[in-house]
């Protein structure tokens, strides 16, 4: 059982990948279509323009839950491009890009979920109970019905198309090129951290911040890489935002919602933001993770090289 072993089962020439991810691109940019046009409507009935606007400015051009809906129509854009593309570029199936298991371990992506869940809102409940006036209250209950909707339908699509595509793909494309495990790690943590350079909460806290984001497309690597799969990381990732789009939102981030709590505190990229989710808050993850699925041997399974098949014998899907 070898997760990024698999793709050599399936077409694996490296430009196929370079193809295969322009394709994704394309498809999401095709997504982004309908927010830009909303977008651009709006702001000429303001009488502004959207063009030369920062992205924390763009971001509230539209009504919250449709900026959200309309931004995360994207995604689910880039998830069927790169369902396509690994289906008839790569004669690879779902499956073999999801996990090494003889079929998708759903127990796993709803224990990574509920587990990562209560625990998130654990936090931000206790850093409510301590600093009280970092927040407001800003809670609509139709509001935040539509939001609900919303959220629960498109984040989970939005999460996943992200690990599919660094997880996923790029993780098993990077692994056939080089046939080792730790050169598919490192790219994909820092192209993953590269793609949030436009946050809008870099501009506001620093470059500081991409520790954070790299950080996490580390996490997210080593448990695809320790587990044979992608359902922890993709359990983790789809509650991590949900629950955060949810519960609470803040003038400069890249989510605006009408979410329980509004943070008001003045933003800093200091030991609470990078250096406890990094450090202290993923390696422990990381523990209980190893110790609920019983990891073993993490020398090979993170650094060790990958033997390619004597032959390609490409299982066609058509």
């Amino acid at each position: 059982m070898d997760f990024i072993k698999q793709a050599f089962n399936a077409k694996h020439e490296f430009w196929r990948y370079l193809v295969g991810s322009l394709l994704i691109f394309t498809a999401a940019i095709i997504g982004q279509i309908p927010f830009t046009v909303a977008a651009v409507v709006k702001a000429m009935d303001n009488g502004e323009s959207v063009f030369g606007m920062d992205e924390q400015k763009l971001m509230t051009v539209l009504e919250p839950n449709l900026n959200l809906f309309l931004m995360l129509l994207s995604f689910a854009f880039g998830l069927l491009g790169l369902f396509l593309v690994v289906k008839h570029l790569h004669k690879q199936s779902i499956r073999e890009v999801t996990t090494a298991r003889k079929k998708t371990d759903w127990k796993r992506i709803m224990f990574a979920f509920v587990f990562w869940g209560i625990v998130t809102s654990g936090l931000l409940l206790l850093d409510y109970y301590l600093n009280p006036e970092s927040y407001v209250w800003n809670f609509e209950l139709n509001r935040f019905l539509v939001l609900l909707v919303i959220a629960v339908l498109l984040i989970p699509i939005q999460t996943s198309t992200e690990e599919y595509v660094f997880r996923g793909y790029l993780m098993q494309g990077f692994g056939a090129l080089a046939k080792n495990r730790w050169f598919p790690l490192v790219m994909t943590s820092v192209i993953f951290g590269g793609m949030h350079v436009f946050n809008p909460e870099v501009s506001k806290l620093g470059y500081s911040v991409m520790v954070y984001y790299i950080g996490t497309g580390f996490f997210l690597g080593i448990i695809t890489l320790m587990d044979e799969g992608m359902e922890l990381a993709l359990g983790f990732h789809a509650a991590n935002n949900l629950f955060g789009a949810l519960l609470v939102t803040a003038d400069w981030t890249v989510l605006q919602t009408h979410s329980v709590f509004k943070d008001v505190s003045d933003p800093g990229a200091g030991f609470m933001d990078i250096v406890l989710p990094v450090f202290v808050v993923f390696p422990i993850l990381i523990f209980i993770f190893a110790k609920v699925y019983k990891w073993k041997n993490w020398k090979q399974k993170l650094f060790g090289k990958i033997e390619q098949p004597i032959t390609d014998d490409y299982k066609a899907l058509d």
